[in-house]
């Protein structure tokens, strides 16, 4: 399953919004309103869980200077990976796009389809307001 989120504009240059997005404590600024937890497990990964939802934990997989950041799910029960792709805009201006891709059986996918789709939006959007 994979899903993108619509581009957002960040008021950031390219390297600043990498930067953001490398320090995976600065998700918590990104989550929607109804986190239920998000704690910190060491500087490269943290576990959250929105209401009514399982936690999830991530950690920092991969990073490509200034323009890829990928985090990935700790669990085996729900392997996936989320992407940044950050492209500039101008000296003060990036763009990015979230992708999720992962590996789930068709109920599975049908089930968390729609609030994935809905989170990944989310972190797009609150990290346009960065």
């Amino acid at each position: 399953m994979n899903l993108e989120s619509p581009k957002v504009s960040v008021a950031k240059s390219q390297v600043d919004t990498f930067s953001f997005l490398s320090d995976v404590k600065n998700f918590k600024h990104l989550m929607p309103e109804n986190i239920a937890k998000f704690e910190m497990l060491d500087e490269d990964s943290f576990v959250f869980a929105l209401s009514g939802m399982p936690e999830i934990k991530l950690k920092l997989t991969e990073k490509q200077a200034s323009n890829k950041v990928a985090l990935g799910a700790v669990s085996d029960k729900l392997p996936f990976t989320l992407v940044a792709d950050i492209q500039p805009v101008s000296e003060n201006q990036s763009e990015v796009q979230l992708n999720f891709s992962g590996e789930f059986n068709p109920m599975i996918q049908m089930m968390i389809k729609g609030p994935i789709g809905k989170f990944i939006n989310t972190l797009a959007e609150n990290l346009s307001k960065q």
